[in-house]
C-alpha cells in the first residue's frame, strides 16, 4: 500500500531517526511512502525507505520538481503552497504522522476527511478524533495502519 508521512519540515535528531526508520520499515514490508517532499520528517523517513529498497513519492508545495529531497523517486509539483497537504493526505491509503506543527495537523485533519487510518507518533494529542492512534514506535503505527487498511 502507499502510506503517507507527515511531519515537520525541521525536526530535532531524535526525531529525524524516527522518521527513518519509519520510512526503511515501510519499505522493508513492501509499502510505497509518499510525503510533501521536502526535509525534516519527509526527507528523513524517503532516505529510510531508499535505504531498504523502497520507493518514494513526494508532493511539493511549489512549482519546481527539482525542490524535491535527494530521496524521492517520483516528485510532483503543485504549486498549491499548503493546500497541498491535502494531496499528502489523499494519495496514502494510510497515514503516518511524525511531531510536527500546524501542517502536519491539517494534514491528520485531511487524513479523517479522506477516511485514512492515522497513526501518530510523537504527535499532538487529536483527542477523540475516529481513525487516529497515539503510537509509540514506528513499529506501532506501521502495524495499526496495516490492521486498519
Amino acid at each position: 500500500m502507499r502510506v503517507s508521512v507527515v511531519g515537520g519540515s525541521v525536526v530535532p535528531a531524535p526525531v529525524e531517526t524516527i522518521a527513518e526508520d519509519l520510512g526503511r520499515l515501510l519499505a522493508q514490508r513492501g509499502h510505497t511512502v509518499v510525503c510533501g517532499g521536502l526535509g525534516g520528517v519527509m526527507e528523513a523517513a524517503c532516505r529510510g525507505a531508499k535505504d531498504a529498497g523502497g520507493t518514494t513519492i513526494g508532493v511539493l508545495p511549489g512549482e519546481d520538481r527539482d525542490e524535491a529531497n535527494p530521496y524521492v523517486d517520483v516528485a510532483i509539483a503543485t504549486g498549491l503552497g499548503h493546500a497541498r497537504n491535502a494531496l499528502v493526505a489523499m494519495n496514502g491509503d494510510a497515514v503516518i504522522a511524525v511531531d510536527g506543527g500546524g501542517g502536519t495537523l491539517s494534514e491528520i485533519g485531511y487524513a479523517n476527511v479522506f477516511d485514512r487510518p492515522t497513526a501518530g507518533i510523537r504527535t499532538q494529542q487529536v483527542g477523540s478524533l475516529d481513525g487516529f492512534k497515539p503510537c509509540d514506535s514506528p513499529e506501532a503505527a506501521v502495524a495499526f495502519v496495516e490492521d486498519a487498511v
